[in-house]
């Protein structure tokens, strides 16, 4: 069965999602600081961790972190009352998956959770389009078949969503994409859900790859619509 580990302080709060979860069929598992959070996902080794960032002990960030450098790829998914966009671009460059913010709506973050595990079962891959063994832009290389990326013949570290998105934008052939569709395609949400994921990981593509992160030459968007990948 699928395993979540909730990470939160506020009692009332990771029991309600517990509950919640187990409707939906999920294991849960409630760790109330940084430190046990460490414990229980070694421990577990959950499909899924649902990330408080004001944390006893340890705060969410350095839980975060640390679960990325232990080589941890579960997917993450912070809950926060921390919506600033420094926050989340915080998040997002550390290693987080998806990030919602408090007060959520249950409907819309239990969609998240189904599109995160989804995604991390690998669902999005069959649905992408062939592209050649290397992509080549700039001083990019893109290999979508081994999953890596070489600037100026250095690896780039890609989060699995920034890839993915990559991939969903060259597959494209130059043709525009609406964000709607980019959060179906990578992230398996309902066309209807608003969501600024999809610029915040726009705004960390370009940072690792274009040149000017400023003036784009290969991620481009598009007025009114969402954005276009030209070589």
């Amino acid at each position: 069965m699928t395993h979540i580990l909730i990470v939160e302080d506020n009692t009332s709060l990771a029991e309600g999602l517990r509950d919640n979860l187990e409707l939906e069929g999920f294991v849960v598992t409630i760790a109330e600081s940084g430190r046990a959070a460490l414990v229980e996902a070694r421990r577990l080794t959950p499909d899924l961790i649902i990330l408080d960032l004001m944390l006893p002990e340890l705060d969410g960030y350095h839980v975060l972190r640390a679960l990325r450098e232990q080589g941890v790829d579960t997917p993450i998914l912070i809950l926060t009352a921390r919506g600033e966009e420094a926050d989340k671009v915080r998040g997002f460059r550390i290693g987080a998956d998806d990030y919602v913010t408090k007060p959520f709506g249950l409907m819309e973050l239990i969609a998240r959770v189904y599109a995160l595990l989804r995604r991390a079962r690998g669902a999005v891959a069959g649905r992408q389009s062939p592209l050649p063994p290397c992509v080549r832009f700039g001083d990019v290389e893109v290999y979508p078949g081994r999953r890596m990326v070489l600037r100026g013949g250095q690896q780039v570290e890609l989060r699995p969503k920034e890839f993915d998105l990559l991939v969903a934008l060259i597959a494209q052939d130059g043709n525009a994409i609406t964000r709607k569709d980019l959060l179906v395609q990578v992230w398996g949400y309902d066309a209807g859900t608003a969501s600024r994921t999809v610029d915040t990981h726009i705004g960390e593509l370009r940072r690792k790859l274009e040149k000017d992160p400023t003036s784009p030459q290969h991620i481009l968007t598009v007025r009114k619509s969402g954005y276009r990948f030209q070589v």
